[in-house]
């Protein structure tokens, strides 16, 4: 009897034993939670600890553990880094904008809002779906177009970017969210009968914003260009404008024709000759003449509406400016340098105002070829046509004589 307990007790020992070998390094760190944890060295022999799951869950992590130490890999660094915040990623993206784009800013618009929509959560926990989600949902509480959407998605992508780069997120997901479509074919120019009815109200109601208004329609600046110009990059002798960093990130020239010429020349008279070129005409509202403006919405809206034109911004004297060059009949590539455009497909938004330019090209096919009635004008080597003899005629001799 004595001897059945000896073995029975060594038996339980040694089954005691394996469910140790078995469970070591895994264990429950709150008895009884049901979540399961495991202990283990890495390959650099430090010991680290992970939440698995399931007793069954950490088992197999904890033999993948094992066998990664073994095989001397390294774990992630992120495995047991701090969550970065989406908000994180944001403040990089502002900072990074502040630097290398045009903004006056302090801080973007469009961060405001993204920090409001996702800013607590974990960058790496947003999906796609999620953010088209939440861009959906403002965009239709403030009827947001197209290209409000899209430009709001580039942000997120750029916040995104900057923290693969820095190392904060692995993946960008506002990649996989799909760019809606903008219809920029619709182009508002000025048409004559408006513009006479819109410089006599400006003649009238702000005289002193007549230069800046030519200016605008003589160069096709931008908005931000021309706000933001200095005398420094005025050149009146060689007639031409540099804008030091235009949208695209580049340099670009503009040259001066005579009415730009004089509107600059008027906006001299009225400042120092060095800093902004656009200020003050007038003493108004606590400023003093000279003053720098940094924008025409005070008075142009106005103006517009009480000229009676409809659905006319301050972009729209842009578009004027390269719609005339197309209906004079200048070419596109031109077109796209003055207009500083990136691409030629930008550009061709305004072909459709030149139609005489292409008539004129198409006339130009008119006496080519061969006109023989009702024969076809296949050129291939096998291919002839009976002449009056009945002999097989080679259509490129004809074609030549």
């Amino acid at each position: 009897m004595e001897t059945e307990t000896a073995e029975l007790t060594t038996v339980r020992s040694h089954q005691t034993a394996k469910l140790r070998r078995k469970s070591q390094g895994v264990f429950e760190k709150v008895p009884g939670s049901g979540i399961w944890w495991i202990r283990y060295a890495d390959a650099s022999g430090r010991l680290r600890r992970e939440k698995a799951g399931t007793r069954g869950m950490a088992v197999m992590l904890y033999r993948k553990r094992k066998m990664q130490a073994l095989q001397g890999k390294k774990l992630p660094e992120t495995i047991r880094r701090k969550a970065v915040l989406f908000r994180d990623l944001v403040e990089d993206a502002v900072t990074y904008a502040r630097e290398h784009h045009q903004t006056n800013r302090e801080r973007d618009y469009r961060a405001d809002l993204l920090v409001e929509l996702l800013g607590e959560r974990p960058a790496d926990s947003i999906t796609p779906q999620e953010i088209d989600r939440q861009l959906s949902k403002v965009a239709r509480e403030r009827e947001w177009k197209p290209a409000s959407y899209n430009r709001f998605k580039a942000f997120v992508s750029l916040a995104y970017r900057l923290g693969i780069e820095n190392d904060k997120v692995s993946v960008n997901p506002a990649r996989l969210v799909r760019r809606r479509r903008e219809d920029n074919a619709r182009i508002r120019w000025l048409s004559a009968q408006e513009e006479s009815r819109l410089r006599a109200v400006i003649q009238a109601d702000y005289p002193g914003e007549l230069p800046a208004f030519d200016l605008a329609l003589h160069t096709g600046m931008r908005r931000s260009e021309q706000y933001r110009l200095t005398w420094e990059c005025v050149d009146l002798e060689r007639r031409q404008i540099t804008i030091p960093r235009s949208k695209h990130g580049g340099i670009r020239y503009i040259p001066l024709d005579n009415t730009a010429v004089e509107a600059l020349l008027r906006l001299r008279a009225r400042g120092k000759g060095t800093g902004p070129v656009m200020v003050l005409a007038e003493s108004g509202h606590g400023y003093e003449v000279g003053h720098a403006l940094s924008t025409p919405k005070e008075w142009f809206k106005a103006a517009v509406t009480k000229a009676g034109i409809a659905d006319f911004t301050w972009h729209c004297l842009r578009h004027t400016f390269a719609s005339r060059l197309v209906m004079a009949g200048i070419d596109l590539r031109k077109v796209q340098e003055l207009m500083g455009h990136k691409t030629i497909a930008m550009t061709c938004r305004y072909a459709h105002l030149a139609p005489q330019c292409l008539q004129d090209a198409v006339s130009k096919l008119d006496g080519w070829g061969v006109k023989t009635g009702n024969e076809t004008d296949t050129k291939t080597d096998t291919v002839a046509f009976e002449g009056s003899d009945n002999r097989p005629v080679d259509y490129r001799q004809v074609a030549v004589q």
